[in-house]
């Protein structure tokens, strides 16, 4: 007899994500830690985007108990992971991270390197340059943590330039960032305090060892893509094949691998897609009340899925994700995304709607901009990943 596999539909995605992404009002989370851990990661790569995904999940937060738990407890630490990206990681899934997805990226960025080395004549060998390099700016690093700017000075090997790409897509950059780029990606080296505003990424590079004492050993690689799939379904599951692929930026085969590991169970979703679920996650969410939300650039919400049909409308994709698929900032009702959120030069907030919406969702996202404005007092958030629509509603 063949087993019924359950039914998920785009209504209970929804409720799933409000309650555990804690971005509906009566689901916000305690702290930091928790609110990370919801999300399995928080998206780093612009450094505002850890502050406000934060805020946005938490009553009461402030800037600094997210330096309490990212320099102090070192709870939360930043580490380039999956698709070559920054992420925040809660400290215990970094081991995870180290033996898979952080470990490709390493690889590959290694083979560049490599390769671009030996064409801009710096060594004949570009993996033994690479080898010099670690071991000069560990040393360097021995004494205290230091910015790119100072390994540069400390370290001469890594004070280049090379080119990469060819004709005219060739670009010259510096060598050294790439270097240290790596060495994170490893765990070998770690992004530590940051000298500037919570705003900016001023961050000194630190010895893994310095800053995570003890170090734990990573994970192999089987067991790191397992558990960070373990994660990722906790947090956004059901999702398909497809969707995890894409966010651990790793192979079929080795997604398929982590589901099986985990006794990932299948669902279907509407639209006949197959979906997967963690064992013990397979009964039916409760319903959640209508609710309102305001999400930074690059959320992990609006960043969890490749597939998002069911809370986006692929007709408002190119106002609110720029050509290379990175979110803008986003105004949520009741699951979906309906337009994103603007600043003026004094930090007001303002919901801009892609629709007409019904009066509640308008009275409720008036109520999220106000708290969100509140919480910047002032503050005025740039992007590099604006959305066409943050453009082009940018308050005078």
């Amino acid at each position: 007899m063949l087993a019924v596999v359950r039914h998920i539909d785009d209504n209970e995605r929804r409720a799933r994500l409000a309650a555990r992404h804690g971005i509906a009002a009566d689901h916000r989370l305690a702290d930091p830690v928790a609110a990370t851990r919801a999300m399995t990661v928080l998206h780093a790569t612009e450094p505002p985007t850890v502050h406000l995904s934060l805020a946005a999940r938490i009553d009461g937060l402030t800037t600094a108990d997210v330096d309490r738990a990212l320099y102090g407890e070192r709870s939360l630490v930043r580490q380039l992971a999956m698709r070559r990206t920054l992420f925040v990681f809660p400290r215990d899934l970094l081991p995870a991270a180290w033996g898979s997805a952080s470990a490709r990226v390493a690889t590959q960025e290694a083979g560049k390197i490599a390769r671009d080395v030996v064409r801009a004549g710096l060594a004949d060998d570009g993996h033994a340059w690479l080898a010099a390099c670690e071991a000069e700016v560990l040393a360097a690093l021995e004494g205290a943590p230091a910015s790119t700017a100072e390994l540069r000075q400390a370290v001469p090997r890594i004070d280049s330039r090379v080119t990469s790409g060819s004709g005219k897509w060739s670009s010259s950059s510096p060598i050294a960032s790439r270097v240290l780029t790596w060495l994170g990606a490893r765990g070998v080296v770690v992004r530590g305090e940051n000298a500037g505003h919570w705003r900016l990424s001023r961050h000194a590079w630190t010895r893994v060892g310095d800053w995570l004492d003890p170090v734990p050993p990573a994970l192999d690689e089987d067991q790191g893509y397992a558990e960070l799939i373990r994660r990722w379904l906790a947090t956004f599951g059901p999702g398909t094949t497809r969707d995890i692929q894409w966010w651990l930026g790793a192979t079929v085969s080795a997604v398929r691998r982590g589901l099986a590991d985990v006794g990932a169970v299948e669902v279907s979703l509407d639209g006949g897609a197959t979906g997967w679920v963690l064992p013990d996650d397979v009964d039916e969410a409760p319903a959640v009340a209508p609710w309102a939300a305001l999400l930074p650039v690059l959320d992990p919400t609006t960043m969890g899925w490749k597939e998002r049909d069911f809370y986006l409308d692929p007709d408002d994709v190119p106002y609110l994700f720029d050509s290379n698929g990175n979110g803008g900032t986003t105004a949520w009702w009741d699951g979906r995304i309906v337009g994103c959120w603007v600043q003026d030069e004094a930090g007001r907030v303002e919901v801009v709607a892609r629709h007409q919406l019904p009066p509640e969702a308008g009275r409720a996202l008036a109520v999220e901009a106000e708290r969100l404005g509140a919480w910047l007092d002032g503050t005025v958030i740039n992007s590099v990943y604006a959305s066409r629509q943050m453009k082009a509603e940018r308050l005078p």
